[in-house]
Parts: C-alpha cells; structure tokens; sequence
C-alpha cells in the first residue's frame, strides 16, 4: 500500500500522511465494510484515493500535451525493473497517476475519470501520452 501511495504522490512525507490518513478513514468506517471484495483491496481503494485527494490538493495534479515525434524503445535487451520504476517517477502527475491507476492497479477509464473528476475521453488520451512519454524516458536510459 505504501508502494502504491509513494507511486503516485513521489514524496515519502506526503505517503507517510496518505498512509496515516487512509487508515484513520479504515477504522472510523470499518463498520461499513461490506466484504464484496477482500479488505486489502478495500484498503487499498482507500490508500489511492486519499493518495489522489492530497495530490489535488498539492496543485501538483498536471496534464500536459506532448508532442514529440518518440521512437520506440528496444526490447531486444532486458531491461530492469528499478529503470521501469524511476521512468515512472519521472512522469508528470497527471501521466503517473492515471498510468498508475490503470495499468498498475487495473481500474477502468471510466472508474480513473470519476476518481479524478474527468472524462474519460481525458482519461484515455492522458494513458496515451503517458506512455509516449514514458517510452520517451525509457529511451533515454538505453
């Protein structure tokens, strides 16, 4: 849980309040816990959305257009995970979280456009540029 938190607010003092604040919010609603799906996965979706909430709050919470003729990464080679890992810190917000949401925590478009109060044509075309500027970053450790 804390991994996911520190992925998308990159600061371990801001995922050390996302932390104390989400389990706080789990134990003055515990009672409200219905057991539809398993309490990690319900504490967890708390974790991301207080992560989310202090992200806006921050004003760090950017979408940018970007533009730039990429070329694709070679595969050929391994690559590490920690180079995945720093690549995807070095996303903008906007990119990191909806990349994150997505294609890390495996919600749906139209689940990442309510949390974050988007559309999910937004959505989407941030999960686009995200990995244009992700392959683009990653180009740059080879």
């Amino acid at each position: 849980m804390y991994t996911s938190a520190y992925r998308i607010l990159k600061d371990h003092d801001l995922t050390n309040d996302a932390i104390q604040e989400s389990f706080i919010k789990v134990f003055r609603i515990l009672g409200q816990f219905q057991f539809r799906c398993a309490l990690g996965s319900w504490i967890k979706t708390i974790v991301i959305n207080t992560s989310l909430k202090i992200l806006k709050k921050q004003k760090a919470f950017v979408f940018i257009d970007f533009n730039d003729n990429i070329k694709l990464v070679s595969w050929d080679e391994p690559m590490g995970g920690e180079y995945l890992e720093k690549a995807i810190l070095m996303l903008p917000s906007g990119y990191r979280a909806i990349f994150l949401l997505i294609e890390v925590e495996g919600y749906k478009h139209r689940e990442v456009a309510k949390m974050l109060d988007i559309s999910e044509g937004t959505s989407k075309s941030q999960l686009f540029h995200a990995k244009k500027y992700l392959r683009n970053i990653l180009k740059s450790f080879n």
